[in-house]
C-alpha cells in the first residue's frame, strides 16, 4: 500500500487530507465496464457490511474522519484509500477489507477524489473550525 488511514489521520486539515486521497481521475478501469458486477458484489457480502459499519463508528461518521464534517447523509461511502482491483476481489487479497486501507467519506468526497474539476474547490474554500456554526461557544 502506497497510502494509508494511519498516515491520513495524522494529516491536521480537511483539504490535506482531500490532498493526500486525491487521485486525479485515474479510477482504477477494471473496477468497472463489464466486470463491475464483482466489485458491486463486494458491497452487498455481509462481511463488508460489518466492515462499513465498522468504519462509520471508528471515523464518527465524519468525512475523511475529520472532527467537525459530519456526514449528514445515509449514502456515506467507505472508500478503498488505495484503489483495488478485480484481482483482488477475486483472491480476497487483505487490501479490500484491511481498515487502514478504508475511510468514510461523503458522495460529494468521494467523486471529487477520484473525479476533481468544481466540486473540490466549493468543498476547500472554507476551513472548518470547531463550533464554527455555533459562534456563542467560542472557540
Amino acid at each position: 500500500m502506497n497510502k494509508s488511514y494511519e498516515e491520513l489521520i495524522t494529516i491536521d486539515s480537511y483539504a490535506k487530507r482531500f490532498e493526500y486521497l486525491q487521485l486525479y481521475g485515474k479510477v482504477g478501469s477494471a473496477t468497472f465496464g463489464d466486470e463491475r458486477y464483482l466489485n458491486q458484489a463486494l458491497y452487498h457480502l455481509p462481511i463488508w457490511r460489518s466492515l462499513r459499519q465498522q468504519v462509520i463508528i471508528r471515523d464518527n461518521g465524519c468525512d475523511m474522519a475529520c472532527p467537525n464534517y459530519e456526514i449528514n447523509d445515509s449514502r456515506a461511502y467507505v472508500h478503498h484509500i488505495n484503489p483495488i482491483t478485480i484481482d483482488d476481489i477475486i483472491n480476497e487479497r487483505s487490501c479490500v477489507t484491511d481498515l487502514n486501507n478504508l475511510v468514510l467519506v461523503s458522495p460529494q468526497t468521494h467523486n471529487a477524489i477520484h473525479y476533481g474539476g468544481q466540486i473540490v474547490r466549493k468543498m476547500l474554500m472554507t476551513e472548518r473550525r470547531p463550533n464554527d456554526t455555533c459562534p456563542w461557544k467560542g472557540g
